[in-house]
């Protein structure tokens, strides 16, 4: 249920607003899909060595999947073991304070038949590093979790 205050400025019923207990509007599986398609850099978290890495890399999402090249290395060797891990898309307005963050949990794994790497080579996937990034990786959109800060949401959030 919608209230207005004595501003003039609406405040939320935050369970049936769609927004989280920090006063963050909650994005949908496809809402968020959709920012993170309009993207090319991301962070991708991964285990190396039984520790948390996190690492930027150029991608592009195709269908409900995440793809970027990669060389040898620690990316390579996390996606060759089939591993769980997390990516990491935002835009952030530090001007504004207003930004969003979407999270995707999959497993990674390599591109490996020559029919399916023509097929995402097609789509262009962007590389900014000078590496060959030969291999091309794949992550799954098994958990898509997303979160928008703007106006509304900083008006709305909940008192304490």
């Amino acid at each position: 249920m919608n209230e207005s205050c004595a501003h003039g400025l609406h405040l939320f019923d935050f369970d049936s607003a769609g927004y989280d207990r920090n006063g963050l509007e909650i994005l949908g599986h496809d809402e968020s899909l959709r920012l993170l398609a309009t993207k090319s850099l991301g962070r991708i978290g991964l285990t190396v060595g039984a520790l948390p890495t996190v690492l930027p890399v150029n991608f592009r999402l195709i269908g409900e999947r995440i793809y970027f090249r990669s060389s040898s290395g620690q990316k390579l060797t996390a996606a060759t073991s089939h591993a769980v891990v997390a990516f990491e898309v935002d835009e952030i307005d530090s001007t504004a304070h207003e930004g969003w963050s979407v999270v995707v949990t999959g497993v990674a794994h390599p591109v490996e038949t020559e029919a399916e790497i023509a097929r995402i080579e097609s789509f262009g996937i962007p590389q900014w590093a000078p590496s060959d990034g030969s291999r091309l990786v794949s992550i799954s959109t098994d958990l898509v979790t997303g979160r928008r800060l703007n106006q509304v949401s900083i008006v709305a959030r909940p008192p304490g």
